[in-house]
């Protein structure tokens, strides 16, 4: 259920960027694709969403392996909508070079900086950065543990296996004003959970498969670990992957072909079989995927939002070669009508 202590319900976006096809049929440039990704966040800015997230990746399907410069070119033309990382991979980066870009980046933006710290779903960004996988969860909880202690401090002294110690050392610029907002990602690690609570940051859960109210077991542990740690309880949210568009058969089968190619194409990595028509519908009707209409996806999300109790949903709207204009079509009827068709539907239960 709603928890009555959180605030209203934050509506936002996510893309990584994905590689898309132009009108011709041919995939468009890494640059193109960026420039297009700035256009977009102007455009949910202007329309009303809350919040919008670049997710990291280092791969030649994703446009953005640096979120924050593609993030400082978005703050310089938006005035109102939260920009952030979904996700940063703190495992194979420095924190303190996190913070910094994220600091950097909130000044810019006049306040309105977030991160999402992840281990990361795609591996691609070990070897690229030296790092060696078998270290996986040494990385993320020791990383984690110093960029917390960034959060809280003015000047850190820490100690860690994976680099060298810090005595006293303050980290510049400061964030201008109250600290940096900062989530954990969570897949399905239950230990993610438990470190998102120990140190009383916010939980972002991604939901890529299967019906949301799967990871309540995940809500209800994140609040018993922050009772057994005593820190106070923060929000909790959703990203997941959806499309809308004028009426439901049309964005279904507007998503299909470019889902599934992308779909497939991280399946034959995995080992994941190739994706079918039904499957792909019964996701739609029963599990992560917010397809439709603006009513449909609406009514979707408010059930999500429901089930779990959160403060925040982020709609990662971007698949594979999915079209600009597409795309563009989808922020517009997302920000015109399903936030405001979710809030009314949250305000009236």
């Amino acid at each position: 259920m709603p928890r009555p202590d959180m605030p209203r319900l934050e509506l936002g976006l996510d893309t990584f960027g994905d590689v898309t096809a132009g009108a011709d049929g041919h995939l468009l440039s890494h640059a193109q694709v960026i420039r297009d990704v700035v256009e977009e966040a102007v455009l949910a800015d202007a329309v009303g969403v809350d919040a919008f997230g670049l997710g990291e990746h280092h791969r030649a399907d994703f446009a953005v392996s640096a979120p924050e410069p593609v993030l400082a070119a978005i703050a310089a033309r938006t005035t109102r909508i939260r920009l952030g990382s979904a996700v940063t991979v703190l495992s194979s980066d420095d924190p303190i070079r996190v913070f910094q870009r994220f600091s950097t980046l909130d000044a810019l933006s006049s306040g309105r900086a977030e991160v999402i710290l992840g281990r990361g779903s795609f591996t691609e960004s070990f070897p690229l950065f030296g790092h060696a996988l078998s270290d996986y969860e040494t990385l993320f909880g020791e990383k984690l543990d110093l960029f917390a202690a960034l959060l809280r401090q003015p000047r850190v002294t820490w100690e860690g296996t994976t680099r060298p110690p810090l005595v006293d050392q303050a980290v510049f610029p400061p964030v201008e004003a109250g600290q940096l907002r900062t989530w954990i990602g969570v897949g399905g690690s239950q230990e993610s959970v438990v470190r998102a609570a120990r140190y009383a940051l916010p939980m972002m859960l991604a939901i890529i498969g299967g019906d949301p109210r799967r990871f309540a077991p995940h809500v209800e542990l994140y609040g018993r670990a922050a009772r057994h740690f005593a820190t106070p309880l923060q929000p909790v949210g959703v990203h997941a992957p959806g499309f809308v568009a004028d009426t439901d058969d049309e964005a279904r089968e507007q998503f299909w072909p470019d889902y599934k190619r992308m779909h497939d194409l991280i399946g034959a990595e995995r080992g994941w079989p190739p994706l079918r028509r039904d499957a792909f519908d019964a996701e739609i009707a029963h599990g992560s995927l917010h397809v439709g209409a603006p009513d449909t996806v609406a009514r979707k999300i408010a059930s999500t939002a429901k089930a779990l109790g959160l403060s925040r949903f982020d709609l990662k709207y971007s698949a594979g070669p999915l079209s600009h204009a597409r795309m563009m079509r989808c922020i517009e009827l997302y920000g015109t009508r399903v936030i405001p068709l979710v809030r009314e539907m949250l305000e009236r239960d």
